[in-house]
């Protein structure tokens, strides 16, 4: 398994997937995404963001009921997670760090991407489905997995999180709202 990129020595910056570095004090926990000094925007994930920042409540809770982790830490599917599945699928795209030791910044994980926060919503729509056909090809039903890859070539993930990200409003400034 591919391991996180983490600063050398330094616990209070964060070396990039572009190369440029960032203060862990600059990432906000309202943060989404940054316009990085490299001319890119990058996305930032914190583990307290909850994974209905992607998701829809109900198929969080299905993610829940079915996925077993094997962390004692973090028992129940979350955040971490599914960033674990993007790090994995994409580690030079992907940096994660670990704060837990740094009271000041208010997150213990944070992951910034090299893709901007739309972009990054794609990709984990697109693991979860991934995720998902993989669930239902192992359930030895070959009508629920002819079923579940017919809708699939039906569902646009681009389309999707447009409508979701709508819903949702994650554009607005007051990520709570």
């Amino acid at each position: 398994m591919s391991q996180p990129r983490v600063p050398g020595d330094d616990e209070n910056t964060l070396e990039l997937p572009c190369g440029e570095t960032i203060g862990v004090g600059e990432l906000d926990l309202g943060m989404r995404e940054f316009a990085c000094d490299c001319g890119e925007t990058h996305a930032v994930v914190m583990d307290v963001h909850p994974p209905e920042r992607f998701l829809p409540d109900f198929l969080v809770e299905v993610l829940r009921e079915a996925i077993e982790t094997t962390s004692e830490e973090m028992p129940e599917f979350d955040t971490p997670h599914l960033l674990g599945v993007v790090l994995e699928e994409f580690p030079d795209r992907v940096v994660a760090h670990d704060a837990s030791e740094n009271a000041d910044v208010g997150y213990a994980m944070v992951w910034v991407t090299d893709f901007d926060s739309r972009r990054l919503h794609e990709v984990v729509v697109e693991l979860i489905v991934e995720l998902m056909e993989h669930a239902v090809s192992h359930a030895d039903d070959d009508e629920a997995l002819s079923s579940f890859e017919s809708e699939m070539i039906e569902f646009d993930v681009s389309e999707f999180v447009d409508q979701y990200r709508t819903e949702r409003d994650l554009e607005a400034e007051d990520p709570y709202a």
